[in-house]
């Protein structure tokens, strides 16, 4: 005969770690499905990478192109991710009542958020394997400190996700799709991805550099084409956006 209570139900939550990774991986399976998401965090990278590396349509100055190029490519990666595609995503996710029932569960709501940011975090890995095995085919001679790219990246991913998250915690969903493809486009065209600052007017340069988008691709191509050290102004601006997203993310998000 078995003990008894062998055979008794233990209700309650699993562990905590266990619960924010199997969250993360449902999240990163639901990006991974998505088309509309595929379109933005895979296809139009890889896309204006290889057309923009091929094809002498912008000057990017001395050097191959995709020495510039791919600098630029991997930030706007980051940005689609943490920016656009969890600003969608989330928003939606509001509007039907996913993140209500999700704040409901034994799930705490910044274990949510942080199950979403290891899925944003999964999802870039992904894009910057295969974006770099691209740039590698094209061409790509890449240098400088790993360090001070995974810093930019990280700082990068923590600002761009703030501000995705203060846009779909504030604003309805339709209203979210809209603007966060907007921003998208505005921030590719002006941010320094694949139109070097410097072919802007002097007024807009000095603007346009506070971007967190711009501070990102700068900084990237500083060490991986120049080969720089640290590059402390764009790490600072990446910093300064990374604390006011996530602080007023944090303060306005409206779970409904």
């Amino acid at each position: 005969m078995s003990a008894a209570g062998t055979y008794s139900p233990k209700p309650g939550a699993a562990p905590l770690p266990r619960m924010i990774a199997a969250q993360a991986a449902l999240e990163t399976k639901m990006l991974l499905r998505n088309g509309e998401q595929l379109l933005l965090t895979v296809v139009i990278p890889t896309l204006l990478l290889v057309l923009f590396s091929a094809v002498d349509i912008v000057d990017t100055g001395d050097g191959k192109a995709v020495d510039f190029l791919a600098p630029g490519i991997l930030a706007l990666a980051v940005m689609s991710t943490a920016f656009t595609g969890q600003a969608i995503a989330t928003g939606f996710e509001r509007r039907y009542g996913v993140l209500k029932r999700l704040g409901a569960s034994p799930l705490p709501r910044w274990a949510l958020m942080a199950a979403k940011t290891l899925s944003v975090l999964v999802t870039e890995v992904l894009q910057i394997v295969l974006l770099t095995v691209i740039a590698f085919a094209l061409g790509w001679s890449p240098q400088g400190n790993p360090f001070a790219v995974l810093l930019l990246l990280i700082l990068g991913t923590a600002a761009f996700s703030g501000l995705g998250l203060l846009m779909a915690g504030t604003l309805k969903a339709e209203a979210t799709l809209a603007a966060a493809n907007l921003v998208f486009l505005l921030l590719l065209v002006g941010g320094g991805v694949i139109v070097p600052l410097d072919k802007f007017p002097e007024a807009a340069q000095s603007v346009l550099g506070l971007l967190p988008i711009s501070a990102l691709s700068d900084g990237l191509r500083d060490v991986l084409q120049h080969g720089a050290g640290m590059p402390w102004g764009d790490l600072g601006i990446l910093a300064v956006w990374a604390v006011l997203g996530l602080g007023a993310a944090g303060k306005f998000f409206r779970w409904e």
